[in-house]
């Protein structure tokens, strides 16, 4: 096979997004071929395709079967069915992926439920673990209704923090409180800090919301931000900040996963998920076909959770 169809940016389609045939990839020695069964999308690769030049290929999250083993002899053979990520281009109908970006998925778990895992779940897993044990700690969840904030408050409520989620909309609260959060806030962040202080804060939101946070952090206490949904630019007292003690920690999931190889967080996750202790938390359904108008949907807010597409 010559040619494959992928997502491709194209500026003339909705979305900026289309398929297309690209070349078939053709696997290094420690990379697995495989064929894409579902793929999940993220904020991150649609605000990269909405400037990218066209013909740039995004894509991270990945399900299918493996066509092809590695040929150095590692990871799984053919014909498993796996999850994987890759930093680029993993939206197509083929693709080769280190097996260090592998985990094997159990029949009892779909491709579309093994697809939320790559960003959403590893970026709440290894966040979650940046300040050490959990357990009977306060933590703050801001984003709570997202897939990473759905993640991250399911997984913070396994580990016996006290998960305290913020939410934008009254109508998204039920998200957060259907994966455990003990409370949840909507709107304004500062209402969260009478739940206070805490031991970790995973933030996502940046602007007024960081600000917020920064106050709310127990000596030793770390804030892990790892997006900015709302706005880059922060305000600040620097002196109140590092007259607490507390610890702003930037987290960037491509770098931690050269520390910490995907394969390992996800087979963790997958673990918790076949055995009925961690859900996958898709809103939307649908075929790769609608790439463009979903993602359009997903930049809009219009979805909360994952959006998962199918091959």
């Amino acid at each position: 096979m010559d040619q494959v169809r992928a997502v491709v940016v194209d500026p003339a389609a909705a979305g900026r997004l289309a398929l297309k045939q690209v070349p078939a990839p053709a696997p290094g020695r420690s990379e697995a071929l495989i064929r894409v069964r579902a793929i999940s999308l993220n904020l991150g690769e649609i605000r990269r395709a909405r400037a990218a030049d066209p013909g740039w290929r995004p894509g991270w999250d990945i399900a299918g079967t493996v066509e092809a083993a590695a040929a150095d002899g590692s990871g799984p053979k053919q014909g498993a069915r796996v999850v994987g990520f890759l930093p680029v281009a993993a939206w197509a109908e083929l693709v080769a992926v280190p097996t260090n970006s592998i985990a094997v998925i159990p029949e009892k778990l779909s491709f579309e439920q093994a697809a939320t895992l790559p960003v959403a779940g590893m970026t709440a897993l290894y966040a979650l673990g940046k300040n050490g044990s959990v357990l009977g700690r306060p933590v703050l969840i801001t984003g709570a209704s997202g897939g990473v904030g759905q993640f991250a408050v399911q997984l913070a409520h396994l580990s016996g923090a006290r998960v305290i989620a913020v939410v934008s909309r009254a109508e998204r609260a039920k998200y957060a409180g259907e994966c455990g959060a003990d409370e949840v806030i909507v709107g304004d962040l500062s209402a969260a800090g009478r739940f206070g202080p805490y031991h970790l804060i995973l933030e996502s939101v940046g602007g007024k919301s960081l600000t917020s946070a920064l106050t709310m952090l127990r000596s030793g206490g770390m804030c892990v931000l790892f997006g900015t949904s709302e706005t880059p630019e922060v305000t600040f007292d620097a002196r109140q900040f590092y007259s607490s003690g507390g610890i702003l920690y930037g987290f960037i999931l491509f770098d931690e996963v050269k520390l910490q190889p995907p394969a390992q967080g996800l087979a963790r996750l997958v673990d918790l998920m076949a055995a009925g202790r961690l859900r996958s938390p898709i809103e939307v359904r649908a075929s790769w076909t609608e790439i463009g108008s979903i993602a359009e949907r997903y930049w809009n807010r219009e979805i909360a959770g994952k959006a998962v597409l199918t091959l």
